[in-house]
């Protein structure tokens, strides 16, 4: 990789969390920069990257802003102590829809794309990561209840 793809792919990742975080992606990174001088670094240059797609003639398939939203909500609800970062996840999504960027994607609309970044379709989404997390470990696996990602005030058995 050669410095020119690597100041496409850190101006790619940089458009895309100016994206998500407008009005506030400068004050979010100052703050982040307060836990550690280098963490807006590392996430611009290695985290914010994986939200955007590949040039075009590195990877057929394009995944996108929408599907990327949509694989992150998942995961890290499925982890523990995670609530800020899923709340980012479900927030990106929903931006997407908003500002219109969703529109950007190569691959063309996103089918039921709109519903996912509605309010009934982030608990969907979140309802149907807790019902295969309580499958898989029972009931215990949600925290007695709650899904692993509690700081979000849903609990799975009110879904």
């Amino acid at each position: 990789m050669d410095d020119t793809n690597i100041n496409e792919t850190n101006a790619s990742g940089r458009g895309v969390w100016d994206s998500i975080y407008h009005p506030f992606e400068n004050s979010l990174l100052d703050k982040l920069s307060l836990s550690h001088p280098d963490l807006p670094v590392h996430i611009l240059n290695g985290y914010a990257v994986l939200f955007s797609d590949p040039p075009s003639d590195a990877r057929p398939v394009k995944i996108g802003r929408v599907l990327t939203s949509l694989v992150g909500i998942t995961c890290l609800r499925a982890q523990t102590g995670v609530g800020p970062q899923v709340t980012s996840h479900v927030f990106g999504l929903r931006k997407a829809f908003q500002d219109g960027t969703f529109k950007q994607e190569e691959n063309g609309p996103i089918e039921g794309g709109e519903w996912l970044a509605s309010d009934e379709g982030n608990l969907w989404i979140l309802k149907s990561v807790d019902s295969i997390v309580e499958a898989i470990g029972g009931a215990a696996g949600l925290n007695g209840g709650t899904t692993f990602a509690p700081g979000l005030g849903i609990r799975a058995s009110k879904m």
